[in-house]
């Protein structure tokens, strides 16, 4: 027999137990018992989904090494902007090539040297991976917002309000979105500086986000005013109504913890369709230029220099891929780990 005070240990109730009843004093059955919440499920299918935890561990390195890029580039002893190979003899030919095979592959320029100015490789790809994803994650994050934002209150308020916004998106939505980017961002620059000077950085960069983000957040606001529309004539929505609760209240404890999962999994397909259509358009040059290194840059370089010298391209192109690769991997993973109707 089990006394009141072990029962009380060990969490059993000592009236449900008997000669005929073995106790677990470890508490083994409570705890399979025990509810789990919808986070604690989420992580642990995550966890058991071995291609969602190496592309998450890849997207990781790839944003620790655009946030350390200057002490990276400290420490290696090395800048994307000193042009090497003219100001050292040795290390460029006569035709501005690096003159030690692949690309000028060694101990000192681990990634080799760029092709007629000379310049380390290696810096000049952390320093673009550092670019390219400030731009796409500022761009992601106003488009996660203005999607939020325009679909809830289409799905919420409804009527005519869901009719303009709807349209609105419909609109927008008919632009075909490549051309647009190409068509639109020239345009913008001209609002802010005439032909005859040029335009600074910082006014390409506010320019690739802007011109991004008006034409990127329709697919997450359509996606979530479905969602919307869905769950606004639910049961716990009616009963927060017949509570007295206020709209924004209802919105912001009702409406939104159930719609963290498609943001969330959106947000992981958009940055990385942002990376690419910002190099995209830097590879077109109609988006960062010299000297500022960036990817597209450095494919657009490239594309002058592979018949002579691959290997400046190789760099750029492979980071791309993993990068792209890694992300969506990420967004498909998190989306079955947040599938409820997958297995814990």
């Amino acid at each position: 027999m089990t006394s009141p005070s072990q029962a009380a240990a060990t969490g059993i109730d000592a009236s449900s137990t008997g000669p005929g009843l073995v106790p677990d004093p470890a508490g083994k059955d409570a705890e399979k018992l025990a509810g789990r919440s919808p986070g604690q499920l989420m992580w642990r299918r995550f966890k058991r989904d071995r291609t969602g935890v190496v592309s998450a561990g890849v997207v990781l390195f790839f944003l620790a090494v655009a946030a350390l890029a200057p002490v990276i580039s400290w420490a290696y002893g090395k800048n994307p902007t000193t042009t090497y190979g003219l100001d050292r003899p040795g290390l460029l030919n006569e035709f501005f090539y690096p003159v030690k095979p692949n690309g000028g592959i060694d101990g000192e320029f681990w990634f080799g040297l760029e092709p007629t100015l000379g310049r380390d490789v290696f810096t000049q790809l952390i320093y673009g991976i550092r670019t390219s994803l400030a731009i796409a994650t500022v761009t992601t994050v106003l488009c996660v917002v203005t999607g939020i934002l325009v679909g809830v209150t289409a799905g919420y308020l409804g009527g005519r309000t869901d009719y303009f916004l709807g349209r609105f998106i419909d609109l927008l939505m008919a632009f075909p979105a490549q051309l647009s980017f190409v068509a639109f961002t020239p345009v913008v620059y001209a609002l802010f500086v005439s032909s005859e000077r040029e335009t600074p950085t910082y006014l390409r960069v506010v320019t690739l986000i802007i011109v991004m983000w008006a034409l990127g957040w329709m697919a997450l606001a359509r996606l979530l005013r479905g969602q919307v529309l869905s769950l606004r004539e639910r049961e716990f929505i009616e009963a927060a109504r017949i509570s007295g609760a206020s709209p924004w209240r209802i919105i912001r404890k009702e409406l939104l913890p159930n719609l963290w999962t498609p943001i969330l999994v959106q947000s992981t397909l958009m940055l990385p369709a942002f990376v690419t259509i910002e190099a995209g358009l830097s590879f077109l040059g109609v988006g960062i230029v010299e000297p500022t290194p960036d990817w597209g840059r450095m494919f657009k370089d490239g594309a002058r220099y592979y018949q002579d010298d691959i290997t400046y391209m190789f760099f750029p192109g492979i980071a791309m891929v993993v990068f792209v690769v890694a992300f969506n991997l990420l967004g498909d993973s998190l989306r079955d780990a947040f599938d409820p109707k997958s297995r814990s």
